[in-house]
Formats: structure tokens, sequence, C-alpha cells
């Protein structure tokens, strides 16, 4: 019963969550363009926040009901075998279109992959969460696991973007063709993708200060909050921005040198690497704030020993 709970649950989400976000990218996409807005720099950010969303809520909608129905014995595994028996039509249906048969043939590699990084993140949330010196740590992983995911998809858009207009696929421009360039080339120059990356990398403290007041004021002090672990917690966001900004520029280029869309293959590595990137920079972060606040506090206790009767 739980292994046909899981299957039916996990398959008609993945379908359902697949079927709403890709007509919400279509209509975003064809409103950012009648606004004359760039879609590269809306379209991606709402995918990914409204992407864990999206699927959540369906999930727990889907497995709900199916759990409210399991004395339906043919329920579960009638939809099971629906989709398995449908799985044919579907590929005749993409064969008519070949820019997304070539999706279905190579997309998954990134995508299995992208899982298995992210899920080193997980596993060292999962051995941190329990532990004291890393209290509220849940909080935040998900706020600087987001930022990352988010500044770092918009940057490969705009990079890819570049591409496609300037290029043809499996030929790097001029200026392009050193797979691994200068990080000041990418971070201090007045070339397109340099602005970018430079705007995108100065969001990112900002953007974590508002998300970070936010969380003070729903959690209040049970959270961090003092001004040394706020200074590591931004140094952490940056330094995970500003590798990720890099990575970025690296692998697209790697990509279109080998004549694949830099959108299918490079977003879903980088998105599972911020994941794991930010989890282990915040785990170290939580525990250098909690080494200074143990040697304070063992300070504060020992000098009233030493002093005089």
């Amino acid at each position: 019963m739980k292994v046909e709970l899981l299957c039916a649950s996990s398959i008609l989400t993945a379908f359902l969550a697949a079927l709403a976000l890709g007509m919400l990218m279509v209509c975003v996409v064809i409103g950012a363009r009648k606004l004359g807005v760039n879609p590269d720099n809306i379209a991606t950010p709402i995918a990914a926040s409204l992407g864990d969303l999206i699927t959540l809520s369906i999930l727990a909608f889907v497995s709900s009901f199916f759990y409210k129905h399991r004395d339906n014995w043919y329920l579960m595994p009638l939809v099971c075998i629906g989709f398995i028996v449908l799985t044919p039509v579907w590929v005749l249906i993409v064969k008519q279109n070949p820019p997304i048969m070539k999706i279905l043939k190579f997309g998954w590699l990134p995508i299995i992959l992208a899982m298995v990084i992210s899920s080193f993140g997980g596993l060292i949330l999962n051995k941190t969460i329990s532990k004291q010196q890393y209290n509220g740590m849940a909080i935040f992983t998900p706020i600087i696991c987001g930022v990352g995911g988010n500044l770092v998809a918009i940057q490969t858009s705009r990079i890819s973007t570049f591409l496609h207009m300037w290029s043809t696929p499996g030929v790097l421009p001029l200026g392009m063709k050193k797979f691994w360039p200068n990080p000041c080339s990418i971070f201090c120059t007045s070339e397109i993708n340099s602005t970018s990356a430079q705007v995108l990398l100065f969001l990112a403290v900002p953007g974590h200060l508002i998300f970070f007041y936010i969380v003070y004021l729903v959690e209040g002090p049970s959270v961090p909050h003092s001004k040394t672990f706020v200074v590591f917690y931004l140094l952490a966001g940056l330094v995970q921005v500003t590798v990720l900004l890099y990575l970025a520029e690296v692998l697209v280029r790697l990509t279109w040198h080998q004549a694949l869309d830099p959108d299918n293959h490079c977003i879903p590595y980088l998105t599972g690497l911020g994941d794991l990137l930010g989890t282990g920079l915040l785990a170290i972060c939580f525990l250098i704030h909690w080494l200074l606040r143990s040697g304070a506090e063992l300070d504060g206790i020992s000098e009233p020993v030493s002093g005089p009767p």
C-alpha cells in the first residue's frame, strides 16, 4: 500500500506540476515579450521559486486524496498503469517536434546528476540539523540556496540568449574562446555578460539582508542574530554567488562548444551545485559562530576565577 501510494502520488504530481509550470512559463514569456521586458530576468526566477511551491502543494493534495481513497485497491495501480500506457503516445507526439525530441533524448542526464549533487546538500543538512550548534540552520538553508540558484539561473539564461543571438552552436564568439576565463574578465569589465554578473552579485547582499530581517521578525531571538553571524552569513552568500556566477560562465562555454543548449544542460547542474555549496557554507557559518560564542562564554567564566579575591 505504501509503495503504491508513493508511486501514484509522485507520478501524478510530476505530471500536474509539469503541466502547470509549463503553462505558467508560456504565459510569463509571452507577457514579458509584449511588455518589452527580457524574459530571462523574469521567467527563470519565477520557475525556480514557484516550482517547489507548486509541486509541494500538488503533492500534498494528491497524496491526501489517494490516502483517503486507499480502500479502493484499484485506484493507485490504475493511475500508474495508465501513465505507463500513455508513455508511447507522448513519445509519438514529441517526435513531431525535433528540438523537443532532442531534449527527451539528452535532457535526463543533467537533471539526474543535479539531483545527486543536490542530495549531498541534503545529507549535510540532515547531519547538522539536530545538533545544538546548528540551531536555525533549517530556516536559512532554503534562503541561501534559493538566492544563489535564482541568481545563477538568470545569468545562465542571459549568457545562453547572448550566444543564441550572436553565434551558432559549437562556435564560441571571439571574446569567449577560453573555457577557463580570468575571473576579472567576468566581474570587472564593461562587457554585457560581465555587467549582468556584477549586478547579480551586488543583489546578493541586500537580498539576503531582506530575507534575514523577515526571518528575524517571524522567528525572533530563536535564530542567531548577532552582528558576527550576520557578517559571516553575508560572506557565505557572497562566496556562493561568486563561485556560481564564475562556474556559469565556464559551463555555458563548454556546453555551447559541444553544440548543446546551455539552458537545458547548465541550469540543473548550477542549481544543484548552489544547493550543495549554500548548505556547506551555511554549516561552516553556523559552526564558526558557535565556536566564537563558546570561546567568548569561556573567557567570561574564567575572568572572575582568575581575579583577586
